[in-house]
């Protein structure tokens, strides 16, 4: 998916499609409900929306990010496992300290990928929009690799 994010500003920024849920809530989500912000954990482009929970808190939470075509999200790791299911769209998925899509894959709308906390990973998207969807453990961040590629610091 997900790099440098910074909870607080998800949550801020993002907004939250259900805030308040909890997990006796019942909820029903179409795409039209929810309403994608930019985030500047992100190089310019991403927007995301929070759909469940907190990422700066414990306990699960749900995100949504939308990658522009031909967007990459530079190496970054997360200091909790990470789920990402590619919603639409198609996304490339790499590991390592370094871009190289040479040696990444290609994840098409239905995809999973499955990320180990701390694991330096990058992603991209080839010439069409994608909607990925964050699942994890909070607290949740991202913290790039390289601290220059971090959009929040420049």
């Amino acid at each position: 998916m997900l790099k440098g994010l910074i909870a607080a500003a998800l949550i801020t920024l993002a907004g939250s499609a259900f805030a308040g849920d909890t997990a006796h809530d019942a909820k029903e989500l179409r795409p039209g409900d929810v309403s994608f912000e930019d985030n500047p954990a992100f190089p310019k482009g991403a927007q995301t929306v929070v759909v469940y929970g907190d990422p700066s808190k414990p306990g699960l939470f749900i995100l949504r990010a939308k990658f522009p075509p031909n967007y990459v999200v530079p190496p970054h790791t997360h200091p909790v496992f990470e789920s990402v299911t590619v919603m639409t769209g198609s996304m490339g998925s790499g590991m390592g300290k370094t871009v190289d899509k040479s040696t990444g894959k290609m994840l098409e709308a239905g995809s999973l990928l499955l990320l180990p906390a701390n694991h330096a990973h990058y992603v991209w998207t080839g010439d069409e929009e994608t909607i990925i969807q964050v699942a994890a453990i909070g607290p949740f961040d991202l913290i790039y690799v390289n601290p220059e590629d971090d959009p929040r610091k420049k």
